[in-house]
């Protein structure tokens, strides 16, 4: 029950051993404490009150109060500890979830619900810091408590202690079976939770296109939908679980009923003292509170354990895009590129979205990429800065496999800017130095001059302006100036620009472009056009046709020779017109 994430997640208490240390001490102290009172009881109900004697009560009284007191400091003392230490414990393993996420390639968040992963990383985590700090904690002085209480009951009557050993085999039975029966419901409640969350999750980040196209109703069906199934799951895991914690308090009932019966006939006998009875009784209670939780525990348990198996199936996944052993470090570029037989497909597709890909950019040239939507020109562009690797040839940047360079030195040497901007929930400078830094106040001035994003300084905080999630407090064509800026920031040697003017009107269009003819002076860039007037800023223009360049020369060389060139301006200036 619960041992498979004992052992995969204790070695995250190791830093806070002390806490560890001062919890478990605290929790054994306290349970001697616990451990005397019931005899404290006998000793008053056999001494003072048999004999009649009332003046020696203040003693056990003083006494009793004592241990009391001690055992609620020192419960206090267990519990404070090893929630201090369980909660440092979630924020490492927190910590160590989303390097982890960041660590992995693009694919892999291609293939997964956000959704997923948020539960994993918010509710899953949440699940084994309760288990191991609160659950497994009350799991050993539960155990702890039965083997000190069975102790004290074999020394005051091993006859009694003996029915109460058998009253805790059908518990041991019962809980082997809630441990079968549970581990495939959680498993469920739990997986069904993280799809409640992806839709929430997309509700919220989409909600303008669900109002534009008035889909709230449908939304709420499907989210009613997702809601009623979790309902369902969890209304079957009531049912399993309170089928258990019944028996847990029932059986205890019983045996205290046998005890009652063969206790009084031991006393009447001679066999027992009214103090030893009480006593025994007395501790037959302290074992009813762990035996109350016992339910929760079990369950706890095999909660944590399938949490414990949900993030491992992210923890496992392992990134194929990562720095090699030995790899290089450049500290400076030419700018120099190479497509050498590039080919590309996505990881599990048979289908080839790239093949046969040969380009050379010199250091200094602009590259636009044109072709039909889906002919695989975002693509290439994404193999640059290795946010996939190529399926079979070579790029290579001034001579060297980009394979073999450090990943933060090869995209240190390179900014980029997406057709779709994304932007953080942050402050305006905080979004422009994502990928820079070490940027100052010149070099940000100089990017936001460059995008033509003036307006910031007339946002209510300036730089300092937080743009909202997804930066959806600013325009379409905000974003996407923002989005430039922090591609050209800091004058890296390589820029790819995937359609950067798509959101911006005609005006600013010009604008930039005139702006950016200049910073595209000696450097290397790779542009996606979608606009024919962009066009203009490149020396020389491939055409992308099914996952391969059938032709490449400059403009005019193309506009001229080839006749689907022509064909996608001319679609291209009539959307732009439109």
């Amino acid at each position: 029950m619960g041992f498979s994430v004992v052992r995969r997640y204790l070695p995250y208490l190791r830093p806070y051993w002390r806490l560890v240390a001062i919890s478990g001490g605290s929790g054994l102290a306290s349970l001697v404490a616990a451990t005397l009172i019931p005899l404290v009881i006998k000793a008053v109900i056999d001494g003072p009150v048999t004999h009649r004697r009332p003046g020696e009560l203040w003693p056990f009284l003083a006494l009793l109060l004592g241990l009391a007191a001690a055992e609620f400091g020192l419960t206090f003392a267990r519990r404070h500890t090893s929630g201090l230490a369980s909660f440092a414990m979630e924020a490492d393993m927190r910590n160590e979830f989303y390097a982890h996420l960041q660590g992995l390639q693009v694919s892999f968040h291609d293939n997964w619900q956000s959704g997923q992963l948020l539960s994993r990383c918010v509710a899953d985590i949440n699940t084994i810091r309760r288990y191991i700090g609160f659950g497994l904690v009350f799991m050993i002085v539960m155990v702890c408590t039965f083997l000190v209480v069975l102790a004290m009951l074999v020394r005051l009557d091993p006859l009694l202690a003996l029915v109460t050993g058998i009253a805790a085999v059908p518990v041991v039975w019962l809980g082997h079976r809630f441990h079968r029966e549970y581990r495939s419901i959680a498993r469920r409640v739990q997986d069904q939770q993280g799809d409640v969350t992806t839709v929430i999750e997309e509700s919220a980040t989409g909600v303008r296109i669900i109002k534009a196209f008035g889909r709230g109703s449908d939304m709420l069906r499907r989210f009613e939908k997702e809601a009623r199934a979790l309902r369902e799951l969890n209304l079957e895991s009531v049912r399993v679980r309170a089928g258990l914690w019944t028996l847990l308090v029932y059986i205890p009932n019983l045996n205290l009923a046998a005890i009652l019966l063969l206790g009084g006939y031991g006393v009447i006998q001679g066999q027992l003292t009214i103090g030893g009875l009480v006593a025994f009784i007395s501790y037959l209670f302290m074992l009813n509170g762990p035996m109350d939780a016992l339910g929760w525990i079990l369950s706890m348990g095999e909660e944590a354990r399938t949490a414990s198996d949900r993030l491992e199936e992210v923890l496992r996944t392992q990134s194929d895009i990562v720095s090699r052993p030995g790899a290089l470090r450049l500290e400076e570029s030419s700018g120099r590129i190479r497509f050498e037989g590039v080919g590309f497909r996505y990881p599990g597709s048979e289908e080839w979205i790239l093949r046969h890909v040969d380009l050379d950019l010199v250091p200094g040239e602009t590259l636009a990429i044109v072709g039909r939507t889906g002919s695989g020109k975002t693509t290439l562009a994404s193999l640059v800065p290795r946010l996939y690797d190529v399926s079979e040839g070579r790029i290579t940047l001034d001579g060297h496999d980009l394979r073999e360079l450090t990943l933060s030195s090869l995209r240190a040497q390179i900014g980029m800017a997406f057709e779709d901007p994304i932007l953080f929930s942050a402050s305006v400078r905080e979004n422009l130095l994502m990928g820079r830094p070490e940027a100052g106040e010149e070099q940000i001035r100089r990017a936001l001059a460059i995008a033509q994003a003036g307006f910031v300084d007339d946002l209510p905080w300036g730089l300092e302006t937080r743009v909202g999630e997804q930066g959806y407090s600013l325009s379409g064509g905000q974003r996407q100036r923002l989005a430039l800026a922090r591609a050209v920031l800091g004058s890296p040697r390589v820029l790819v620009l995937d359609d950067p003017l798509s959101s911006v009107d005609v005006h600013t269009e010009a604008l930039i472009e005139k702006a950016l003819a200049s910073v595209l002076r000696g450097v290397t860039a790779l542009l996606v056009v979608h606009r024919p007037s962009t066009l203009a800023l490149a020396d020389r223009v491939a055409l992308i046709e099914d996952g391969r360049v059938s032709a490449l020369g400059t403009h005019h060389q193309l506009l001229e020779e080839v006749p689907l060139y022509r064909a996608l301006l001319a679609q291209q200036a009539e959307e732009v017109a439109s």
